[in-house]
């Protein structure tokens, strides 16, 4: 089969497009004929050989990348039901990897059945941005009465989470880097959409409200951005923070918390990963809202050759939505 293989760290042209051998589906396992492989942020800053910053090691080298996957089941190992193969799966691949690949070996334990009418693509985006999503959702707890700003609102999750803003009958603020990106966020239902190259953004989102002030702030890029964010919330004000793609947390105090009677959270914690069935809950509950279409994700697709391409446009902020490999 052909994959794509790291053989050491560094940018994006070290990733490698190359055959090797077909995996063979152990005990407990099923082969899956990959449609679509799922790329995160994560894969990048690994395939760098920064570390991940959070519980993902650096892999072994030469790796294959990739830790989410769609496709049909093809194979299946000792103790498995037979039944299993032909069916259309997708599946979280966790620290294990190996997706950018044309076949893939998955513990049946990780595999979900494609739910109808849902594209591989789509499945992709959902068994591991989605699940994120719907973690962020819950923590959030937003509804008709609240003012919802959301950073990198063109993103994976934060496309998703502007759609579940929208379909609550919050006001959504939007904050995207760009006209294209403006346009998506504004298309996905955000009342404003704000960007955030402009250095006086904050000062427009609080012109675009005029009376009103920010309830609740999802955040996935930190550092300032997500600070100048934090610093437009009102009295009593949540800050929902899930990711750091800019390299950093947000940056805060106790007293900043105090002051303004703020909460910060962390909806997804390593504690919460290690509890049996908890990913698996999320990832169920996200797909079955992409198969009712009450979210639809994004999906920027690359072919499985041009990975390179992908990584490259990713860590330069050129993509919309979930970036998926087919």
């Amino acid at each position: 089969m052909h994959a794509i293989r790291l053989h050491e760290f560094g940018p994006a042209e070290n990733l490698r497009f190359e055959e090797v051998p077909d995996p063979l589906p152990a005990a407990g396992q099923v082969r899956v004929a990959v449609e679509a492989s799922g790329v995160h942020l994560i894969d990048t800053v690994l395939r760098a050989g920064q570390g991940g910053g959070g519980p993902l090691p650096l892999p072994a080298l030469p790796s294959i990348p990739g830790r989410e996957v769609a496709g049909t089941v093809d194979s299946a190992g000792d103790g498995v039901d037979a039944a299993w193969v032909g069916r259309r799966v997708v599946a979280h691949l966790g620290q294990a990897g190996s997706g950018y690949a044309r076949l893939a070996v998955v513990p049946v334990g990780s595999v979900h059945v494609l739910p109808d009418g849902l594209e591989p693509d789509a499945a992709v985006a959902m068994i591991g941005t989605g699940r994120t999503a719907v973690g962020v959702l819950d923590r959030a707890a937003l509804t008709a009465d609240d003012v919802v700003l959301v950073t990198a609102a063109a993103g994976g999750v934060g496309s998703l989470v502007v759609q579940a803003g929208r379909n609550a009958g919050a006001v959504v603020v939007g904050v995207a880097g760009g006209a294209e990106k403006l346009a998506r966020v504004r298309e996905l239902g955000a009342t404003h959409a704000v960007d955030y190259t402009d250095p006086d953004w904050p000062e427009r989102v609080r012109a675009a409200l005029g009376d009103r002030e920010v309830t609740v702030v999802l955040d996935g890029v930190g550092g300032a951005l997500g600070r100048a964010a934090m610093d437009l919330l009102g009295v009593g004000g949540r800050l929902v923070m899930f990711g750091w793609s800019s390299g950093e947390l947000v940056p805060f105090a106790s007293t900043d918390l105090v002051d303004h009677g703020l909460t910060a959270t962390w909806p997804i914690s390593r504690h919460q990963v290690g509890r049996p069935g908890f990913l698996r809950g999320l990832e169920t509950r996200a797909l079955a809202e992409a198969a009712a279409g009450r979210l639809v994700p994004l999906v920027q697709r690359f072919p499985l050759d041009r990975a390179a391409d992908a990584h490259a446009a990713l860590e330069t902020r050129r993509t919309t939505g979930k970036v998926v490999l087919v």
